[in-house]
């Protein structure tokens, strides 16, 4: 495993390192303390984990996850020293896939590490049929997602809280449920990780987002995908 550190702290750095060396010793730790660096090393190391300071030298780290995300799907975890929602809301609006506030312990690291690396290796069943609904289009088997006959991108957390709301379309499925099968039974509190997901859905599958389309909010009991003919 590969790992990109993108952060302008020796200290945070040699704490990441000492964290996969203890935990994956053959893990190869390469890092970067700006997002032109960070960047460059995305593209030419192609890791399989990126952990992102916001707060750079020369960019921050919003825009540099944006940037990433236009051309990678690599997990990435945001680092930051500031605490508050809005901020967490926006770096999972920018395609990251979770976050952790400094300073951070060893195991929380460890635990936020693994659960992302857990639902990116995880292997939903390759179902061999397809779905259908209006212009969309699923092949469960290749696990390919079209709109109006052009592929949709999606990262692999995206496409899991896809399969389960259609796999279970016109059911409705509660927050807890929904977190638990896709991020982990730890994240069954996270609700703000599953508003931006089904916003980044819909932003994705609908022509306006705005509207009530596919995925419908039953407000305080959780989200069902509505087919269409």
């Amino acid at each position: 495993m590969k790992v990109l550190i993108v952060d302008d702290e020796p200290d945070v750095i040699e704490v990441v390192n000492l964290c996969f060396n203890l935990r994956w010793p053959d893990a190869e730790v390469v890092s970067a303390t700006t997002g032109e660096g960070g960047l460059r090393l995305v593209e030419d190391e192609k890791p399989d984990l990126i952990l992102l300071d916001i707060m750079l030298p020369d960019t921050d780290g919003f825009q540099l996850c944006q940037e990433i995300r236009r051309f990678s799907d690599v997990p990435i975890v945001m680092l930051t020293a500031r605490a508050g929602e809005v901020d967490k809301v926006r770096g999972l609006e920018m395609g990251a896939d979770d976050y952790i506030t400094k300073p951070f312990s060893h195991l929380e690291l460890l635990a936020r590490v693994r659960a992302v690396l857990r639902r990116y290796e995880s292997q939903l069943p390759a179902v061999g049929e397809v779905f259908e609904s209006g212009d969309l289009r699923i092949d469960f088997a290749s696990r390919s997602v079209t709109i109006r006959g052009r592929p949709v991108r999606l990262t692999p957390t995206e496409y899991s809280l896809l399969y389960h709301l259609t796999r279970n379309s016109g059911r409705v499925l509660p927050h807890h449920t929904l977190l638990a099968k896709v991020w982990g039974r730890e994240y069954a509190d996270e609700i703000d990780y599953l508003k931006v997901y089904v916003r980044r859905l819909r932003q994705k599958l609908e022509d306006d987002p705005e509207t009530t389309g596919r995925i419908v909010s039953e407000r305080g009991v959780g989200y069902k995908f509505v087919a269409v003919a």
